[in-house]
Protein backbone atom coordinates (compact mmCIF):
# COMPACT_ATOMS: atom_id res chain seq x y z
CA UNK A 1 0.00 0.00 0.00
CA UNK A 2 1.26 3.49 -0.80
CA UNK A 3 2.25 5.98 1.86
CA UNK A 4 -0.63 7.77 3.56
CA UNK A 5 -1.50 11.26 2.32
CA UNK A 6 0.50 14.25 3.53
CA UNK A 7 -0.40 15.79 6.86
CA UNK A 8 -2.94 18.60 6.76
CA UNK A 9 -2.95 19.39 10.50
CA UNK A 10 -0.10 21.08 12.39
CA UNK A 11 0.11 20.38 16.13
CA UNK A 12 2.44 21.31 19.00
CA UNK A 13 4.75 18.79 20.65
CA UNK A 14 3.07 16.76 23.37
CA UNK A 15 3.60 18.02 26.94
CA UNK A 16 6.42 16.24 28.71
CA UNK A 17 5.34 13.78 31.39
CA UNK A 18 7.28 12.97 34.53
CA UNK A 19 9.45 9.86 34.62
CA UNK A 20 7.49 7.44 36.80
CA UNK A 21 10.44 5.13 37.44
CA UNK A 22 12.91 7.03 39.63
CA UNK A 23 14.54 6.77 43.04
CA UNK A 24 15.81 9.76 44.99
CA UNK A 25 15.54 11.93 41.89
CA UNK A 26 17.53 9.60 39.65
CA UNK A 27 16.20 7.65 36.66
CA UNK A 28 16.17 3.90 37.14
CA UNK A 29 17.54 1.47 34.56
CA UNK A 30 16.73 -2.17 35.31
CA UNK A 31 19.29 -4.69 34.04
CA UNK A 32 18.53 -8.41 34.28
CA UNK A 33 19.87 -11.63 32.83
CA UNK A 34 17.39 -13.09 30.34
CA UNK A 35 16.92 -16.15 28.18
CA UNK A 36 13.99 -18.29 27.08
CA UNK A 37 11.23 -17.98 28.08
CA UNK A 38 11.70 -14.24 28.46
CA UNK A 39 8.63 -13.41 30.55
CA UNK A 40 10.15 -14.11 34.00
CA UNK A 41 13.09 -11.80 33.26
CA UNK A 42 10.77 -9.12 31.90
CA UNK A 43 8.56 -9.33 34.98
CA UNK A 44 11.66 -9.03 37.17
CA UNK A 45 12.80 -5.93 35.26
CA UNK A 46 9.41 -4.28 35.79
CA UNK A 47 9.52 -5.18 39.49
CA UNK A 48 12.97 -3.57 39.82
CA UNK A 49 11.53 -0.35 38.40
CA UNK A 50 8.69 -0.39 40.91
CA UNK A 51 6.05 -2.32 38.98
CA UNK A 52 3.76 -1.73 36.02
CA UNK A 53 1.12 -0.45 38.44
CA UNK A 54 2.93 2.88 38.37
CA UNK A 55 2.30 3.16 34.65
CA UNK A 56 -0.85 1.28 33.67
CA UNK A 57 -4.07 3.17 34.29
CA UNK A 58 -7.50 1.74 33.42
CA UNK A 59 -8.80 3.12 30.14
CA UNK A 60 -5.46 4.44 28.86
CA UNK A 61 -4.66 3.86 25.19
CA UNK A 62 -1.26 2.14 25.18
CA UNK A 63 0.89 2.30 22.05
CA UNK A 64 3.65 -0.27 21.59
CA UNK A 65 6.45 0.83 19.25
CA UNK A 66 8.64 -2.13 18.25
CA UNK A 67 11.56 -2.30 15.84
CA UNK A 68 10.18 -4.06 12.75
CA UNK A 69 12.48 -2.44 10.23
CA UNK A 70 12.83 -5.73 8.31
CA UNK A 71 11.41 -9.28 8.53
CA UNK A 72 14.51 -10.68 10.21
CA UNK A 73 15.01 -12.30 13.64
CA UNK A 74 16.38 -10.68 16.80
CA UNK A 75 18.39 -8.45 16.98
CA UNK A 76 17.32 -7.17 13.56
CA UNK A 77 13.70 -6.99 14.74
CA UNK A 78 11.81 -7.06 18.03
CA UNK A 79 11.42 -10.64 19.19
CA UNK A 80 7.91 -12.10 19.05
CA UNK A 81 8.40 -13.77 22.44
CA UNK A 82 9.26 -10.44 24.05
CA UNK A 83 6.26 -8.82 22.39
CA UNK A 84 4.00 -11.59 23.68
CA UNK A 85 5.39 -11.26 27.21
CA UNK A 86 4.97 -7.49 27.17
CA UNK A 87 1.33 -7.65 26.07
CA UNK A 88 0.51 -10.38 28.58
CA UNK A 89 2.12 -8.51 31.49
CA UNK A 90 0.37 -5.28 30.50
CA UNK A 91 -2.97 -7.07 30.47
CA UNK A 92 -2.21 -8.69 33.82
CA UNK A 93 -1.60 -5.16 35.16
CA UNK A 94 -5.05 -4.07 33.96
CA UNK A 95 -4.31 -2.50 30.60
CA UNK A 96 -7.25 -2.09 28.27
CA UNK A 97 -6.74 -1.08 24.64
CA UNK A 98 -3.27 -1.95 23.35
CA UNK A 99 -2.15 -0.89 19.88
CA UNK A 100 1.08 -1.79 18.11
CA UNK A 101 2.23 0.78 15.57
CA UNK A 102 5.17 0.73 13.17
CA UNK A 103 6.54 1.91 9.83
CA UNK A 104 9.08 -0.54 8.39
CA UNK A 105 12.21 0.36 6.47
CA UNK A 106 11.98 1.27 2.82
CA UNK A 107 15.12 -0.56 1.66
CA UNK A 108 13.95 -4.15 1.96
CA UNK A 109 11.08 -4.35 -0.51
CA UNK A 110 8.25 -5.01 1.96
CA UNK A 111 5.40 -2.90 3.22
CA UNK A 112 4.98 -2.65 6.98
CA UNK A 113 2.05 -5.06 6.88
CA UNK A 114 4.06 -7.59 4.84
CA UNK A 115 6.95 -7.30 7.28
CA UNK A 116 4.66 -7.94 10.24
CA UNK A 117 3.01 -10.86 8.48
CA UNK A 118 6.39 -12.49 7.81
CA UNK A 119 7.40 -12.04 11.45
CA UNK A 120 4.13 -13.54 12.75
CA UNK A 121 2.97 -10.30 14.38
CA UNK A 122 -0.45 -10.26 12.71
CA UNK A 123 -1.21 -13.76 13.97
CA UNK A 124 -0.07 -12.82 17.48
CA UNK A 125 -2.31 -9.74 17.44
CA UNK A 126 -5.33 -11.90 16.66
CA UNK A 127 -4.37 -14.40 19.38
CA UNK A 128 -3.79 -11.83 22.13
CA UNK A 129 -6.42 -9.33 20.94
CA UNK A 130 -4.38 -6.20 20.40
CA UNK A 131 -4.67 -3.79 17.48
CA UNK A 132 -2.20 -3.21 14.65
CA UNK A 133 -1.64 0.16 12.98
CA UNK A 134 0.70 0.40 10.01
CA UNK A 135 1.71 4.04 9.95
CA UNK A 136 2.10 3.97 6.16
CA UNK A 137 -1.63 3.24 5.95
CA UNK A 138 -2.73 5.76 8.57
CA UNK A 139 -3.18 9.51 9.02
CA UNK A 140 -0.24 11.88 9.52
CA UNK A 141 -0.07 15.15 11.43
CA UNK A 142 2.69 17.74 11.30
CA UNK A 143 4.27 18.28 14.71
CA UNK A 144 6.28 21.33 15.74
CA UNK A 145 9.58 20.20 17.24
CA UNK A 146 11.53 23.45 17.37
CA UNK A 147 14.83 21.61 17.16
CA UNK A 148 18.08 22.92 15.78
CA UNK A 149 18.08 20.31 13.00
CA UNK A 150 14.36 19.44 12.77
CA UNK A 151 11.85 22.25 13.13
CA UNK A 152 8.77 20.19 12.30
CA UNK A 153 7.99 16.76 10.87
CA UNK A 154 5.07 14.57 9.89
CA UNK A 155 4.24 11.87 12.45
CA UNK A 156 1.38 9.37 12.87
CA UNK A 157 -1.75 10.72 14.53
CA UNK A 158 -2.30 7.49 16.44
CA UNK A 159 1.12 7.85 18.07
CA UNK A 160 0.57 11.53 18.80
CA UNK A 161 -2.75 10.82 20.53
CA UNK A 162 -1.65 7.81 22.59
CA UNK A 163 -1.94 8.12 26.38
CA UNK A 164 1.01 5.81 27.09
CA UNK A 165 3.91 4.87 24.80
CA UNK A 166 6.14 1.84 25.30
CA UNK A 167 9.17 1.27 23.07
CA UNK A 168 10.63 -2.18 22.32
CA UNK A 169 14.03 -1.57 20.66
CA UNK A 170 16.80 -4.06 20.02
CA UNK A 171 20.48 -3.80 20.96
CA UNK A 172 22.58 -3.17 17.86
CA UNK A 173 24.94 -0.95 15.97
CA UNK A 174 23.84 1.00 12.92
CA UNK A 175 25.90 1.60 9.80
CA UNK A 176 24.72 5.22 9.48
CA UNK A 177 23.72 6.30 13.00
CA UNK A 178 26.40 4.28 14.92
CA UNK A 179 23.79 2.64 17.15
CA UNK A 180 20.04 2.11 17.18
CA UNK A 181 18.47 1.81 20.62
CA UNK A 182 15.71 3.79 22.38
CA UNK A 183 16.36 7.13 20.68
CA UNK A 184 16.72 5.65 17.19
CA UNK A 185 13.60 3.49 17.46
CA UNK A 186 11.60 6.73 17.17
CA UNK A 187 12.83 6.95 13.57
CA UNK A 188 10.10 4.41 12.77
CA UNK A 189 7.49 7.10 13.41
CA UNK A 190 8.61 9.02 10.31
CA UNK A 191 7.20 8.53 6.84
CA UNK A 192 9.09 8.24 3.55
CA UNK A 193 9.17 12.00 2.95
CA UNK A 194 10.54 12.53 6.44
CA UNK A 195 13.18 9.85 6.05
CA UNK A 196 14.62 11.46 2.95
CA UNK A 197 15.10 14.69 4.92
CA UNK A 198 16.44 12.91 8.01
CA UNK A 199 19.12 11.11 6.01
CA UNK A 200 20.27 14.32 4.29
CA UNK A 201 22.98 15.22 6.81
CA UNK A 202 23.27 15.28 10.62
CA UNK A 203 21.30 12.05 10.89
CA UNK A 204 22.38 11.34 14.47
CA UNK A 205 21.35 14.76 15.74
CA UNK A 206 18.04 14.61 13.85
CA UNK A 207 17.31 11.17 15.33
CA UNK A 208 17.55 12.63 18.83
CA UNK A 209 15.36 15.61 17.99
CA UNK A 210 12.48 13.36 16.88
CA UNK A 211 11.88 12.73 20.57
CA UNK A 212 10.99 16.39 21.04
CA UNK A 213 7.53 15.42 19.75
CA UNK A 214 6.94 13.11 22.72
CA UNK A 215 8.90 10.79 24.96
CA UNK A 216 8.21 7.14 25.85
CA UNK A 217 6.75 6.24 29.23
CA UNK A 218 8.66 2.95 29.29
CA UNK A 219 11.39 1.28 27.23
CA UNK A 220 12.30 -2.41 27.11
CA UNK A 221 15.66 -2.93 25.40
CA UNK A 222 16.21 -6.54 24.31
CA UNK A 223 19.89 -7.28 24.69
CA UNK A 224 19.74 -11.06 24.70
CA UNK A 225 21.35 -10.87 21.27
CA UNK A 226 23.07 -7.92 19.62
CA UNK A 227 24.88 -6.77 16.52
CA UNK A 228 28.19 -5.10 17.36
CA UNK A 229 29.07 -4.23 13.76
CA UNK A 230 27.06 -3.03 10.77
CA UNK A 231 23.31 -3.06 11.44
CA UNK A 232 20.44 -2.59 11.45
CA UNK A 233 19.61 -5.78 9.52
CA UNK A 234 22.79 -7.84 9.97
CA UNK A 235 26.20 -7.72 11.54
CA UNK A 236 28.55 -9.47 13.94
CA UNK A 237 26.26 -11.34 16.35
CA UNK A 238 26.94 -11.57 20.08
CA UNK A 239 24.74 -12.75 22.96
CA UNK A 240 24.91 -10.50 26.04
CA UNK A 241 21.86 -12.28 27.51
CA UNK A 242 20.39 -9.09 29.00
CA UNK A 243 17.17 -7.12 29.22
CA UNK A 244 17.17 -3.43 30.15
CA UNK A 245 14.12 -1.39 31.11
CA UNK A 246 13.72 2.30 31.90
CA UNK A 247 11.63 5.38 31.17
CA UNK A 248 14.77 7.41 30.42
CA UNK A 249 15.81 7.20 26.76
CA UNK A 250 19.19 8.76 27.39
CA UNK A 251 20.16 6.62 30.39
CA UNK A 252 19.13 3.34 28.74
CA UNK A 253 20.97 4.27 25.53
CA UNK A 254 24.15 5.08 27.47
CA UNK A 255 23.94 1.67 29.16
CA UNK A 256 23.18 -0.03 25.84
CA UNK A 257 26.14 1.63 24.15
CA UNK A 258 28.41 0.50 26.98
CA UNK A 259 27.32 -3.09 26.40
CA UNK A 260 28.11 -2.73 22.68
CA UNK A 261 31.47 -1.14 23.50
CA UNK A 262 32.43 -4.03 25.79
CA UNK A 263 32.98 -6.25 22.71
CA UNK A 264 35.72 -3.99 21.29
CA UNK A 265 34.39 -4.29 17.74
CA UNK A 266 35.11 -1.88 14.89
CA UNK A 267 31.89 0.11 15.05
CA UNK A 268 32.65 3.85 15.54
CA UNK A 269 31.65 3.68 19.22
CA UNK A 270 35.18 4.27 20.52
CA UNK A 271 34.37 7.32 22.65
CA UNK A 272 32.59 8.30 25.84
CA UNK A 273 28.87 7.52 25.21
CA UNK A 274 27.93 11.00 26.44
CA UNK A 275 29.89 12.48 23.51
CA UNK A 276 28.06 10.50 20.81
CA UNK A 277 25.90 12.87 18.71
CA UNK A 278 22.59 11.11 19.41
CA UNK A 279 23.13 11.21 23.16
CA UNK A 280 24.75 14.66 23.30
CA UNK A 281 21.86 16.17 21.32
CA UNK A 282 19.27 14.46 23.52
CA UNK A 283 21.05 15.79 26.63
CA UNK A 284 21.11 19.31 25.17
CA UNK A 285 17.33 19.13 24.79
CA UNK A 286 16.74 17.79 28.30
CA UNK A 287 15.36 14.46 27.10
CA UNK A 288 16.82 12.41 29.97
CA UNK A 289 19.77 11.99 32.26
CA UNK A 290 22.65 14.42 31.73
CA UNK A 291 25.43 12.36 33.28
CA UNK A 292 26.12 9.11 35.12
CA UNK A 293 25.07 10.63 38.42
CA UNK A 294 21.51 11.23 37.22
CA UNK A 295 20.57 7.58 36.80
CA UNK A 296 20.98 4.33 38.70
CA UNK A 297 21.28 0.78 37.35
CA UNK A 298 19.27 -1.72 39.42
CA UNK A 299 19.82 -5.43 38.96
Amino acid sequence: MSEAVAATVRLPARPRRANLFTAEGRSLVARVQAGEPVQPALARAFDLLGGLGKLVRPGDAILLKPNFNSPDPLPAATDLGLLRATVELLKDAGAGKITLGERSGRAYGYTTRQTMAKLGVLDLARELDFQIVCFDEDEWVEVELGGRYVERIELPRVAYEADTRIYLPCLKTHSSARFTLALKVAFGFSNLRGREFLHAGNLEEKVAELSLAWQPDLIVLDGRKAFVTNGPRNGTLVEPGLLLASADQVAIDVEGVRILQSYNAANRLDMDPWQLPQIATAVAHGLGARNDGEYEVVS
